[in-house]
């Protein structure tokens, strides 16, 4: 049995502790996914059984909540691997960045990712919202109100931006609000105790793009 069966935090392949370790790990991952090669580690009696006394998962995965975007399948992760949060179009309210500094405060996780995804529903009602001047009705109107800043920003960038190309814009503009929303999250970062990246997923090959990053993760 590993050191990471055993829960302690020492770093090993399936453990990593420091933000560079983290990424290698989290890409290789994302690379089996593609190749359809996956390993799907830590899924077993033994881990289960390993993580009844606590967790250290190495990556927050503060995602969109679409049914295509399941974090622990694309990156080939187990239990206990990664601390998830999701949120239609992975915006940010005061319970999703109090998740994502519960990570960091408690868990030492060194690695936050956001991540969101070609043709994302939420960024195409937002984007519909903003041609036609039209809301959508109920609580959906919330998420639209928090992406239009991300659509107009890629719109002012390019008059002809699509759908994708304002989900990278959205993807970056999420983790900048992060760090400046979040004197916690900020301070691990200026630290090194953490990186934040931020990644678009292709529906198509299954491939994770990164689009931004602050921190060191040794790319």
């Amino acid at each position: 049995m590993t050191g990471d069966e055993h829960g302690n935090k020492n770093a090993t392949p399936d453990h990593p502790t420091t933000p560079e370790q983290a990424w290698a790990v989290l890409m290789d991952g994302n690379n089996r996914f593609v190749a359809a090669n996956a390993n799907h580690p830590n899924q077993d009696a033994a881990r289960r059984t390993s993580l009844t006394d606590g967790q250290h998962p190495f990556a927050t995965i503060f995602g969109c909540s679409d049914s295509r975007l399941a974090a622990e399948i694309i990156f080939d992760m187990g239990l206990g691997d990664a601390f998830v949060v999701r949120t239609a179009g992975h915006v940010i309210d005061n319970t999703a960045l109090g998740s994502v500094e519960f990570g960091v405060e408690y868990l030492d996780v060194p690695l936050i990712v956001v991540l969101g995804h070609d043709s994302c529903g939420a960024v195409t009602a937002t984007k519909g919202s903003v041609e036609t001047g039209e809301m959508p009705p109920g609580h959906v109107r919330g998420i639209v109100e928090l992406i239009t800043p991300s659509v107009l920003s890629s719109l002012r960038t390019d008059s002809n931006s699509d759908v994708d190309t304002m989900v990278a814009e959205h993807v970056r503009l999420t983790a900048l609000r992060l760090l400046k929303e979040s004197p916690i999250i900020a301070e691990a970062v200026a630290n090194h105790k953490t990186a934040v990246v931020g990644l678009t997923y292709h529906l198509a090959d299954g491939r994770a793009e990164l689009v931004y990053s602050s921190g060191a993760i040794g790319r």
